[in-house]
């Protein structure tokens, strides 16, 4: 991707949003009782390097998933995103978030240090081209990393990257009330 045509002010507006719906919005899943004293995610500074294009492979397919609970869910898979990271090559799988869009649960080497132990979520951008583009400063952690009610999907079988991903989203620490 052109780092030089990155937009920073989209990423940051859209950290914006998402930390005034974790603050505020009735259907945050960080628990009532605390909202009101946390202050907002913590996030790696943006890094245009870290937003790939990629071949786009379409599949119409149902793939079992692990979740935070230790139970396995069928999830609609809409393709895989052939991406280099690092010198590597990856195919990760792309789900259907259920609401119109796409969403891809991928691990990495900063999980259970300073990312959420069981991986995070980046939305996935399809071009018409065949093409589709991720940029992990958007990923998010799951609500299973704000409250461990919820039961969240994990990143399948091949959506591990080797190297760190410090881009998005750090770990959730826990407002002090």
């Amino acid at each position: 991707m052109d780092t030089t045509a990155y937009d920073h002010e989209a990423l940051l507006a859209e950290r914006i949003e998402r930390d005034s719906f974790l603050c505020e919005h009735y259907a945050s899943p960080i628990p009532e009782e605390i909202r009101s004293a946390y202050e907002g995610a913590d996030y790696f500074d943006p890094d245009g390097r870290l937003a790939f294009s990629g071949a786009f492979a379409p599949s119409v397919a149902t793939v079992s998933v692990p979740s935070s609970s230790g139970l396995a869910s069928g999830y609609r898979c809409v393709g895989s995103i052939r991406i280099a990271v690092g010198g590597h090559d990856y195919d990760l799988t792309v789900l259907d978030d259920g609401d119109g869009g796409t969403f891809l649960p991928f691990g990495d080497a900063t999980n259970g240090q300073s990312t959420y132990g069981g991986g995070r979520y980046v939305a996935v951008d399809l071009h018409d081209d065949g093409t589709a583009t991720v940029d992990f400063n958007r990923a998010v952690n799951p609500y299973c990393a704000y409250d461990e009610e919820y039961s969240c999907p994990l990143p399948p079988p091949g959506n591990s990257i080797a190297m760190p991903i410090e881009a998005g989203e750090r770990n959730y620490r826990e407002p002090t009330v």
